[in-house]
């Protein structure tokens, strides 16, 4: 078998080139993960810039072709990447901001059926669990072919906090936040665990804790008021984001099968249906290949129905 014939690039289309999609790209020509990188925008100058200056940094990470593009991208893309969006306006309500961003990504996911892309999609606009579900919606195809970058980040900052408060290496921390990327969201702390250790058993024989059910609360409302402390600070998150969806990339160009909190539509599973949100996946270069069936408890089940009926609610008032 002729092995180049076989061979299929591993093609990442950016839409939307502000600081997060330009953060991503920044990061996926760095990890070496991607043979070509296109940037999207509507400004069209805005993505010929961050193009060329991502290609005027090539001597200094793998090789890779980096160039603004155009709709015609996304016919041969393996992973299309959207953070696309428009930010809130003076006196504009949360509702009208979801309402325009809706038909942002509608438009962008029918350029993309019409195109016949193969490609997965990964929503990265926000309010980000909507959207994926809006944009499974406008494509018409296999829920586990779009996914949201859902509480991947969350989860990150979850497991750097409790690396924090704990003295671990963060790779040693497992922990998951699930629900909605935004205020309704929840740690599952029966999930979380310190090299195989359950945290409620780590925790009480640990001398750094103190009272470690109150340390707990503070750091799940740590996680959760996060982006909203950076934001203050300095206008936007970017960084964190951007890696976050390098990790989530990686496992769809690799095909690694990894375990992340993305968002994705539910067909019963937790007992939901109807809505999208963050919840254990198997992600591979099928997309969710699986939605991993965790048995939470039940004060966390209870926290994680009325997340989803938060976003049932604003998906029932979208135009």
């Amino acid at each position: 078998m002729n092995e180049s014939a076989s061979w299929v690039s591993r093609k990442v289309v950016v839409v939307g080139a502000g600081a997060v999609g330009a953060t991503f790209a920044y990061g996926l020509a760095m990890s070496g993960l991607a043979d070509e990188i296109v940037l999207l925008d509507s400004n069209r100058d805005v993505a010929k810039g961050q193009a060329l200056d991502l290609a005027h940094g090539q001597p200094f990470y793998p090789p890779v072709q980096i160039r603004e593009g155009g709709p015609a991208d996304y016919a041969d893309a393996q992973l299309i990447v959207l953070t696309a969006g428009t930010k809130q306006q003076p006196s504009e309500s949360r509702l009208k901001l979801t309402q325009r961003n809706a038909r942002i990504i509608r438009d962008i996911v029918g350029e993309i059926a019409r195109r016949n892309s193969p490609a997965i999609l990964l929503v990265v606009s926000n309010p980000v669990d909507v959207l994926t579900y809006v944009a499974w919606k406008q494509a018409g195809g296999p829920r586990e072919r779009v996914i949201g970058s859902g509480t991947v980040l969350d989860s990150a900052r979850f497991r750097y906090l409790l690396s924090r408060h704990c003295g671990v290496d963060t790779h040693n921390v497992h922990a998951y936040i699930l629900g909605e990327h935004g205020d309704s969201e929840l740690p599952a702390w029966s999930m979380t665990h310190i090299a195989g250790v359950p945290i409620e058993q780590y925790c009480p024989r640990c001398a750094k804790c103190g009272d470690w059910k109150v340390a707990h609360q503070k750091i799940a409302e740590e996680v959760r008021d996060s982006a909203y402390h950076i934001i203050g600070y300095k206008g936007a998150t970017n960084f964190a984001v951007g890696l976050a969806l390098v990790r989530i990339a990686g496992a769809i160009l690799r095909n690694q099968h990894s375990v992340l909190t993305v968002s994705t539509v539910l067909e019963g599973e937790y007992g939901l249906r109807g809505v999208s949100l963050g919840v254990p996946c198997i992600i591979s270069q099928q997309g969710v290949e699986r939605i991993l069936p965790a048995t939470l408890r039940p004060e966390e089940q209870e926290a994680l129905v009325k997340s989803a009926a938060t976003l049932r609610r604003i998906l029932d008032r979208l135009d």
